[in-house]
């Protein structure tokens, strides 16, 4: 089953959890065991999977981009938005992980987050849900 959630960023750079929305995934279709897969379909963004305990981790993990890819940096995209897709295909657009007891398998401090890097935006995510 495929599912589409809309989701609204709210500050240029950010990581939100996108935990509920895999819940909800998982619940609508009923899957006990199988495997899901977290889509972003957008160049400056991505998805990734980090820990959920400390939000200085985002933030560590977002001010480093920054450092080794800056916002203003010496880019030639007309549109001045060159880190963002550089932070995109370093982090990815999709994750896969599996569905096991009607949950998703995490470690204890792991959650799986939408990075945006080129916001306030509205965007969206696609949800796959397979059962095996």
């Amino acid at each position: 089953m495929l599912f589409e959630y809309v989701l609204k960023t709210s500050k240029m750079q950010e990581f939100v959890n996108l935990d509920h929305y895999l819940k909800d995934a998982i619940e609508k279709s009923n899957i006990k065991s199988g495997k899901l897969l977290v889509y972003c379909p957008h160049t400056t963004a991505g998805i990734t999977i980090n820990e959920n305990g400390d939000p200085d981790v985002k933030r560590d993990i977002i001010e480093t981009l920054n450092q080794v890819y800056p916002i203003h940096g010496n880019y030639k995209h007309f549109e001045g938005n060159s880190h963002a897709h550089i932070k995109s295909s370093l982090m990815g657009v999709e994750k896969q992980l599996i569905v096991h007891e009607g949950k998703c398998i995490l470690g204890t401090w792991q959650s799986v987050y939408f990075c945006e890097f080129d916001g306030p935006r509205t965007r969206k995510i696609y949800v796959l849900v397979e059962a095996i």
